[in-house]
């Protein structure tokens, strides 16, 4: 489903020189308008608007959200106006197939505003809880900056699953891919830099290889417990004093 009239036609056209079902690409906003709502798929691939604000499908979500909590897409919580990137990641999850009929993966490209925006009890920070204390992250990979068109801030690929492997259930693997780039010959706009076979295979194998290793004393790839991203805040009010140290009512 694509919003950009240019892009859903281009789309639609390569679609068609493949000899695909061109019924498959629908055109309008994929999150007030889900044109694939009863569809569920083995593998899926986005890379979502970054900090993109989803005021326009505001009201739509808002009642999807409200009216049909989990059974809906948007159950564990709504972010921060200003950001809709964990609305795609939310779209996507509930394209999942049940683990009894195979499960599903899914990579998304995600800016780092994803992994620490808003405060504990908060929509990004409730979306991040459901993630997991479902055990449905497998990986978070750090990939080199200037790597996309149009922007050259630090950017991650998530990988979500609902079908872990035994040596993976109640753990996260995080990736530093950052080193993993080579430069362009040539500049793209803000793209200076791409993963070239050789990085991308060496990419593939660390997260296959599901070990913790480093180079030149630091770390490549670490591998912790579910638990360990859970946090609370605790407020802590300290009354005011006067100047023989007793408490201002």
């Amino acid at each position: 489903q694509e919003l950009n009239p240019e892009s859903y036609a281009i789309c639609k056209a390569d679609m068609l020189i493949k000899g695909q079902n061109i019924n498959n690409i629908c055109f309008g906003n994929t999150l007030s308008d889900d044109q694939h709502e009863d569809k569920k798929y083995d593998y899926m691939l986005s890379n979502p608007p970054f900090g993109v604000e989803w005021k326009k499908a505001e009201k739509e979500v808002k009642e999807e959200h409200k009216k049909y909590g989990f059974s809906g897409r948007f159950g564990p919580g709504l972010p921060n106006i200003g950001d809709g990137s964990l609305l795609f990641l939310l779209h996507l999850i509930s394209k999942m197939r049940p683990a009894s009929e195979g499960g599903s993966r899914i990579a998304i490209v995600l800016n780092l505003s994803s992994l620490f925006t808003g405060k504990a009890g908060q929509g990004e920070s409730e979306i991040r809880r459901y993630l997991l204390e479902n055990d449905l992250i497998e990986a978070i990979i750090e990939l080199p900056i200037d790597m996309f068109y149009n922007t050259g801030i630090t950017t991650y690929i998530w990988i979500l699953s609902n079908k872990k492997t035994n040596e993976r259930k109640g753990k996260v693997q995080l990736i530093d891919a950052s080193r993993f780039g080579s430069k362009l010959k040539k500049n793209l706009n803000k793209k200076r830099q791409e993963i070239n076979n050789i990085n991308i295979s060496k990419i593939t194998k660390i997260f296959g290889g599901f070990e913790e290793s480093g180079q030149d004393s630091v770390p490549i790839c670490k591998i912790f417990n579910n638990e360990f991203f859970g946090y609370r805040t605790v407020t802590v009010e300290q009354p005011l004093r006067d100047h023989n140290g007793k408490a201002i009512l």
